[in-house]
């Protein structure tokens, strides 16, 4: 879900309007903060790959320093997405969330963009159960292959049996 481009500039506050990356992002962000030190953005799901190539080609943030995920349940969109990104050549950091649903948790893999996602999103749809798709090698990375749940999730039994 995008925001209308004329109303787009209305969720990034004025104290963030001169940071490089709102150009770049703009266009896709559903809101913004500055908090202690750090620019987050909220970027549509359905966008993520296009605003992390923009800012990766553009932007110069060249370095996925770290991808994971939030499961904010019972609250729904259940899952944040969160990705940390570095520009070296700027010395700035910048983390990008994108909110999902928990019905079916997918999201488009940025492997095509930055290679080291490869392994940050297997974790990821191991210990969480959110799907990337085009992702080129999705399977489980910390636990059995035959494993049945994703123990991250607030959701998973801690003691007992599973069902």
């Amino acid at each position: 879900m995008k925001p209308p481009k004329s109303d787009s500039c209305l969720v990034i506050p004025e104290t963030l309007k001169d940071h490089p990356a709102v150009r770049l992002v703009e266009d896709s962000t559903l809101s913004a903060k500055f908090d202690r030190g750090e620019v987050t953005f909220e970027i549509a799901a359905d966008a993520i790959v296009d605003v992390c190539r923009r800012l990766k080609h553009e932007g110069g943030y060249i370095r996925l320093s770290d991808l994971t995920a939030v499961d904010r349940y019972p609250e729904e969109p259940r899952f944040e997405v969160i990705y940390h990104l570095h520009s070296l050549e700027h010395n700035q950091r910048l983390r990008l969330r994108s909110r999902i649903s928990g019905a079916k948790p997918a999201i488009a893999s940025v492997t095509e963009v930055w290679r080291s996602a490869n392994w940050y999103e297997r974790e990821v749809f191991d210990l969480f159960g959110i799907v990337f798709h085009n992702h080129p090698e999705l399977e489980r990375i910390m636990l059995p292959a035959d494993w049945e749940g994703h123990p991250l999730r607030k959701d998973y039994p801690v003691s007992g049996t599973r069902v």
